[in-house]
């Protein structure tokens, strides 16, 4: 009886459940080192595949030659088979995160402060498509459908927007290590006083200082580097700062 051969990238899309089932269909008798993980049943798989074929290489002198460059040619695209690249995750801000596979919006986790109890969302094309009561359990959701190929695909917009949310990660973080918090109408150190807001608008950046309503808007020289940005929003709100820097 004779098998489909699957290729180290087609192994890959399968769920673990599908893998188990090819497993048992080519009486696969390769060892799984780890059944929970899903490397380990492709591997199981590849390795049984490749067994199979060189075990029924023709032995004539004549055909040799020609049956190992299939054999090294077969295990040449298991080597070869690219995996999902790693995630990267972009804290916006403790509410909102963003996940991408190199440059491309993956899926984001967003905060829904009207659930009573599973207030954590992940997002997809601005459409939910899962929840849960934790951070946690969105991560590993997202993590774990990219791998096998079953999240949703992020259309991607023509005209990328993601450097905003960039620059509101890194002043986020840069809050965080000075012990302010960021809320909705500002930044507030930690004697509950504010020290003022950052935002942007039509792509322009400016801050207001304190509880003032005037808007100091930054100039494109002030804005050639991530750390210029945030450190001048930072230095404008708080002069104090200054010393520091």
């Amino acid at each position: 009886m004779t098998y489909q051969i699957y290729s180290h990238q087609q192994l890959q899309l399968k769920s673990i459940a599908r893998l188990k089932q090819i497993y048992s269909e080519i009486a696969c008798t390769a060892e799984v080192s780890d059944k929970r993980c899903k490397d380990s049943w492709v591997s199981a798989i590849a390795n049984y595949q490749a067994s199979k074929i060189q075990k029924l290489t023709p032995a004539a002198p004549d055909n040799q030659a020609l049956a190992q460059a299939e054999l090294d040619n077969f295990i040449a695209d298991q080597a070869q088979a690219v995996a999902p690249e790693p995630l990267r995750i972009v804290e916006i801000s403790f509410s909102h995160h963003e996940y991408y596979a190199n440059d491309k919006l993956v899926a984001s986790i967003s905060h829904d402060d009207n659930h009573l109890t599973q207030r954590w969302v992940v997002m997809v094309n601005d459409k939910e498509v899962f929840r849960a009561n934790t951070l946690m359990r969105c991560d590993r959701f997202i993590c774990t459908h990219y791998k096998d190929g079953t999240l949703p695909v992020q259309e991607q917009l023509a005209t990328p927007c993601t450097t905003e949310n960039q620059i509101m990660a890194h002043i986020f973080n840069e809050c965080q290590n000075y012990g302010f918090e960021i809320l909705d109408d500002g930044i507030y150190n930690n004697n509950g006083v504010k020290l003022g807001q950052v935002g942007c608008t039509d792509g322009n950046w400016w801050v207001k200082e304190g509880c003032s309503d005037q808007q100091h808007i930054l100039t494109r020289s002030m804005m050639q580097c991530d750390r210029c940005r945030w450190w001048t929003c930072l230095l404008m709100i708080n002069p104090f700062l200054m010393n520091i820097y």
